[in-house]
């Protein structure tokens, strides 16, 4: 097992355990998050695909302690450093917050105040990489049946949650880590996520 992820299979192991804890959608979405980011690394010089598809699978792994909003990121970390996966860890964290603030959340902050300081504290000293980026993107590419465009995810999650003041700079700035990707893959997005296509919602 590395320091800072666990290998691929007690990855799988861990989300089979977490279905069983809090059964529920989340989990296929976390598996198509997880194949997005394998099919985009695979396609980036600097990037670990194995690596990419490890963190994509546990970045909701917060959701193992039931049905919660913004606990999930928390828990997420709190377990994975449990575990000693530093890396995954972070993930859990940074996958909500492709702008550096927490006020910026989509949910609600169903956690204690020490909690909640805590995931602020990391999140304003975290220094992002392009794992962070890509689970950001892939997490935004991703429905619990298949992949699908930002803008149908855009909506899926209004739908949800709602909208807020920080909601259309959370969108421009994920479609900004597309165009990042598209230019290092030198390619749309798209073309390497099966059954999505760029022009239609169908």
């Amino acid at each position: 097992m590395c320091n800072y992820y666990p290998n691929k299979n007690t990855a799988l192991k861990v989300l089979e355990q977490a279905k069983e804890l809090n059964p529920g959608l989340w989990i296929q979405h976390s598996e198509f998050v997880a194949l997005a980011c394998k099919n985009i690394a695979e396609h980036c010089a600097n990037l670990d695909s194995n690596k990419a598809y490890i963190l994509g699978l546990l970045h909701d792994i917060g959701r193992r302690v039931g049905i919660v909003s913004e606990r999930h990121t928390i828990a997420g970390y709190q377990y994975c450093m449990e575990q000693g996966w530093e890396e995954v860890a972070r993930i859990c964290l940074t996958h909500s917050f492709m702008i550096q603030d927490i006020r910026t959340a989509t949910g609600k902050w169903d956690v204690t105040k020490e909690e909640y300081e805590l995931a602020e504290s990391i999140i304003n000293l975290a220094v992002y990489d392009d794992y962070d980026l890509i689970v950001q993107l892939s997490d935004a590419l991703a429905l619990p049946t298949g992949f699908c465009l930002l803008e149908k995810r855009f909506v899926d999650v209004a739908f949800r949650y709602g909208v807020h003041e920080h909601t259309v700079a959370r969108w421009k700035r994920t479609i900004e880590i597309k165009d990042y990707f598209e230019k290092n893959m030198k390619r749309s997005i798209y073309d390497v996520l099966p059954n999505v296509k760029e022009n239609t919602f169908a």
